[in-house]
């Protein structure tokens, strides 16, 4: 399959060396691989010309941390604090949880997704295997992991339910899709497990080279209780039991201190920005600029809809750039140029698809199509501008995953959202009687 997208405008980074930024250019994706990025089309046979009518073309989002089933929960347990809202609101109801129930609350997220111009999500969560069969079903892909949790200090691991979930996870879907299913290793946070467990899920993750995504410092509390419990903060107490020795991807990170942020870029971590679900648990604001700074590689992710309400990385984007600028009171804190790449390229490489992220020859085609002729999107004097500050997930006209077109013109090609719509509200209708 090969098709040709021209009269497309390109982010400046993906535009060839000495051709005219403004201009208009051609992007030819052979099978599921970008195979030219210039401003003449090469002369060839194509099973399909879509003419960009000169909107932008640019690499598809990444969703660096969400729990995709609790599109369940929307709207639940709403205006509470992290702890309260766990305990008195979500841990109730995740435990109603069964297969049918997560595969259509996964469902629902990827439709979601998809039309949100997201290509790919880390998921961590339980009945991961119902996730895994939704994401195979609609094209998309994902890095999943069943988030372990463990109390007993005389805890025997390799005994645990949780993670033989992981062991089998891994041993029947790592790779799946021609490699659009990855499976991670994933310890819920430092609250919620005991030494021996990190150790042992962090061992067994090094010796299958997977990838690890966790819970950091999301809360004062967390951060603070912590050290009180070990006498370190979380970032050193997971480096000291060797969880940050393999590829991780650490959540929020909101309390870290200049010691921790030592931690995660000498031991290569990964961080998640969170800033919606940051904001609405009133968990506080994470020292981006600081981050980015010690050349920590920080991707932005949703989280769970519970403690957002929505899956759309544009929305974090958007208000990573004006969050801080108003935090440190300096409108050039962070600039609209350095944000694309937090939301696509960094996302992919924290999941392991070095691939992946961006338009250029030999990448994964993973895309999308923003209307720059849309209303709010008129003028547009700089593209990275407009996605920072005024465009719309409802501009997204075209979504593709590795070379397939899942979502264009406000239709889906993989998902049949009439049936889809009808079960997740049969799943939903009784759930809380």
């Amino acid at each position: 399959m090969k098709i040709l997208f021209k009269n497309v405008r390109l982010l400046p980074e993906a535009i060839p060396e000495g051709a005219q930024k403004d201009g208009l250019f051609s992007v030819v994706v052979t099978d599921d691989t970008i195979t030219y990025v210039g401003s003449i089309p090469p002369e060839d046979t194509y099973d399909r010309t879509v003419d960009g009518n000169e909107n932008l073309l640019m690499p598809a989002f990444y969703n660096a941390h969400c729990h995709s089933a609790m599109t369940l929960f929307r709207g639940y347990g709403e205006d509470l604090p992290l702890r309260r809202w766990l305990d008195e609101k979500i841990l109730p109801a995740e435990e109603k949880l069964n297969f049918r129930r997560v595969h259509y609350g996964s469902r629902l997220a990827i439709a979601e997704m998809i039309k949100n111009g997201v290509v790919a999500f880390n998921d961590m969560y339980m009945f991961q295997d119902a996730t895994a069969e939704a994401v195979l079903e609609a094209g998309i892909k994902a890095n999943l992991s069943r988030s372990i949790v463990s109390f007993d200090p005389d805890i025997k691991p390799e005994e645990d339910a949780r993670f033989a979930e992981s062991r089998r996870l891994y041993e029947q879907y790592h790779g799946a899709g021609n490699g659009r299913l990855k499976v991670d290793m994933s310890l819920h946070a430092e609250y919620s497990n005991v030494d021996a467990c990190c150790r042992y899920v962090a061992e067994y993750a090094a010796e299958q080279g997977l990838r690890m995504q966790l819970h950091l410092s999301e809360t004062e509390r967390e951060h603070l209780e912590c050290i009180e419990r070990h006498g370190v903060t979380p970032a050193a107490y997971f480096a000291g039991l060797g969880v940050l020795d393999v590829p991780t991807t650490a959540a929020h990170c909101v309390w870290v201190s200049d010691e921790d942020i030592d931690i995660l870029r000498e031991k290569g971590v990964s961080v998640a920005h969170s800033p919606v679900s940051n904001l609405k648990l009133g968990s506080g604001i994470m020292p981006l600029r600081k981050m980015l700074d010690a050349g920590i590689n920080v991707a932005l992710g949703t989280d769970g809809v519970a403690s957002n309400n929505a899956l759309s990385v544009l929305r974090e984007l958007q208000l990573t750039a004006i969050l801080q600028k108003g935090l440190h009171r300096d409108p050039e804190n962070i600039r609209a140029e350095m944000l694309p790449a937090l939301a696509t390229r960094n996302g992919a490489l924290a999941m392991g698809r070095e691939d992946c992220g961006a338009v250029a020859v030999g990448c994964k085609a993973d895309l999308i199509m923003i209307d720059l002729n849309a209303i709010n999107n008129i003028p547009c004097y700089d593209l990275a501008t407009t996605l920072a500050y005024s465009a719309d997930t409802s501009n997204v006209l075209l979504t593709m995953c590795d070379g397939r077109i899942l979502w264009e013109n406000g239709e889906y090609t993989s998902i049949d959202t009439e049936c889809l719509r009808f079960e997740a509200r049969q799943v939903i209708r009784h759930y809380f009687d």
